[in-house]
């Protein structure tokens, strides 16, 4: 069992916050770090991610009710930094497979740049 907040050695947020593996990081905290997703489902489409690992945004907010503060602020940020604060912009956390969760260190999206349509009934876009 892993303490909470410990980094998990095969999470892919964790190796991407240790700089073992590659990521477009547009913004960094002391306690958050910002990068592109792989995958993106909109023109912007960025991941801010803990740096602390905790598996969803409910195990977040159990052990650090502040970091889940300090993780929606940097997307706020993250949002008038890409340029899409004011046309709007979406702000998503999903807890667990149900919600679409696949990696399980959470995370926050945020997405822009175009209308989003809405949040339940469709399927993922894939990249290309």
């Amino acid at each position: 069992m892993t303490a909470a907040g410990a980094r998990v050695p095969d999470c892919l947020f964790c190796r991407i916050i240790a700089g073992e593996l590659p990521a477009e990081v547009v913004a960094e905290t002391e306690r958050t770090v910002a990068f592109r997703d792989i995958g993106p489902q909109a023109p912007t489409h960025v991941l801010v991610v803990p740096r602390e690992h905790h598996a969803d945004a409910a195990a977040l907010y159990a052990a650090d009710p502040m970091l889940l503060a300090d993780t929606i602020a940097a997307g706020v940020r993250i949002a008038e930094q890409e340029g899409v604060a004011e046309t709007g912009y979406r702000m998503l956390l999903n807890t667990g497979a149900h919600a679409g969760q696949t990696v399980f260190h959470a995370h926050l999206h945020v997405l822009g740049g175009e209308p989003l349509g809405a949040l339940a009934g469709g399927g993922l876009k894939t990249i290309g």
